[in-house]
């Protein structure tokens, strides 16, 4: 047992865009910061140290420790430092972990720098995409029970918890995030795992056909760290331009360009009711925007143009600079039809359940109309028969965190509590075996609390599962 209030558990959801970390009970996460780190080699670390260990002494010593030949620099404090030769890497690539040291050091950040707590004395929650491998899963849990120590375990599809925290068992649930967007089906508690859908399409896409976009009208975004703005008089501003500094990397530049174009994106743009026609929204009113360097830029059709291209891939080979979007993206299909496809992939007989239920989660999710949108194409686009319904949080914040919050739903539940697994249950029963132990006692739970009908709870502990073992 490891609930109660004397241990509170701890939950991550390491995205593709950002880390979010808290304790279960909680409605939102107490901590949440990029999942890219700034990375120098060590040799060029050594070179800089006299100019640069004075100035970030006191932000996140303990994360910004080499790891092997380089130094890595984690949360947004941190990149908010532009330092010499420091390139910006992601441990993710198409939602599998490729660098375990930026994990190992964002999971330090997590810990040390914002909860500030020892994991040694808190059951761990960690959310996982539904196209986690099993060798995944081994790694996270070796790095876990012997680097950190934790007293317990779990891991949890995050389609499973965005289902758990709207109070359903049988959704589809459309992950729209920075990196990509994944539609899995729910069935009582399950990820159907041969339903599962993705697109590379994702915000940091639509962020950077954006930046291509206004590049293409010779609006340039001037990252933070090439100008100084000096207030001279109360709300005169004196700005110097162009500041150079010739050893930032390419990737460093193009993150600190992509933090400016994300907030241009999440202020401005919204799905348009119908498919995007460039005549048809040629002459929209301009939405005037101020960037960080005092320049304000007015903003039309792109703030229509730019979320269509979730609805529309091909979309994004009218923009300049975007050309090659096919050779990139070859497979890569709209909201609608990723929908669709995935629901017409499940048993004939939870479909309709399946339509009447379809769940928004994840950042790129929260942009406005995109419900609307959304439900209205999958009207016009699916069987007659079926009854439609997109359901998304009121709230934005809600939405964003949805995975979060089903994991500290979850965790805090007392009926959970017996379901945490030790070092020395994995030890004893293999990964394999505990993935199994997980399932049925997940289903058992859920039957429980009358989340789970008796025939889904029968299938559920059916033999057919037993090849797990």
């Amino acid at each position: 047992m490891y609930g109660g209030d004397e241990v509170s558990a701890i939950v991550i959801d390491l995205g593709s865009h950002t880390c979010k970390a808290g304790y279960a009970g909680e409605d939102a996460p107490k901590a949440v910061f990029p999942s890219v780190v700034g990375s120098i080699d060590q040799m060029d670390a050594d070179d800089d140290n006299e100019n640069n260990d004075s100035e970030t002494n006191n932000n996140n010593v303990d994360s910004n420790k080499p790891k092997g030949k380089r130094r890595l620099y984690v949360g947004s404090q941190a990149l908010g430092l532009r330092r010499d030769h420091m390139e910006v890497l992601s441990p993710l690539k198409d939602g599998v972990v490729v660098d375990w040291d930026i994990v190992d050091s964002i999971w330090d950040h997590a810990f040390k720098e914002c909860l500030l707590i020892d994991p040694k004395e808190h059951p761990m929650l960690l959310a996982e995409p539904s196209s986690n491998t099993q060798q995944q899963r081994e790694r996270t849990a070796e790095l876990m029970f012997e680097k950190y120590k934790v007293p317990a375990l779990f891991l949890a599809k995050n389609a499973v918890l965005t289902s758990f925290a709207s109070g359903r068992a049988t959704s589809v649930v459309v992950d729209s995030g920075g990196g990509s967007t994944t539609v899995a089906p729910v069935h009582d508690g399950y990820v159907l795992q041969k339903a599962v859908s993705s697109s590379p399409i994702g915000g940091e896409f639509l962020t950077d056909c954006l930046m291509k976009s206004l590049e293409s009208k010779g609006i340039v975004i001037k990252p933070r760290y090439s100008f100084k703005r000096k207030e001279i008089q109360p709300g005169v501003f004196q700005v110097t331009l162009d500041i150079d500094f010739p050893y930032t990397t390419e990737s460093y530049k193009l993150y600190s360009q992509r933090v400016i174009a994300s907030d241009i994106k999440e202020c401005v743009c919204r799905a348009p009711d119908t498919p995007y026609d460039e005549s048809a929204y040629s002459n929209v009113p301009m939405t005037p925007y101020e960037l960080p360097d005092g320049q304000t830029i007015e903003i039309g059709a792109d703030r229509f143009k730019i979320p269509d291209v979730l609805f529309y891939p091909p979309l994004a080979q009218t923009i300049p600079g975007m050309d090659n979007f096919a050779d990139i993206f070859p497979s890569a299909r709209g909201l609608p039809q990723m929908v669709i496809e995935s629901i017409n992939r499940c048993d004939v007989d939870i479909r309709k359940e399946l339509f009447g239920s379809i769940l928004l989660a994840g950042g790129t999710a929260s942009m406005q109309q995109l419900k609307e949108r959304l439900e209205k194409d999958l009207l016009e686009e699916s069987p007659q028969a079926a009854r439609v319904k997109v359901l998304a949080s009121g709230n934005a914040t809600e939405r964003r965190f949805s995975v979060w919050i089903g994991g500290s739903i979850l965790a805090s539940l007392g009926s959970f509590q017996q379901m945490w697994f030790s070092k020395s249950d994995m030890q004893l029963a293999g990964m394999k075996s505990m993935e199994l132990r997980i399932y049925k006692e997940n289903a058992l739970k859920m039957r429980t609390m009358g989340c789970i009908s008796c025939h889904g709870m029968r299938s559920i502990l059916d033999s057919k599962y037993t090849h797990l073992c």
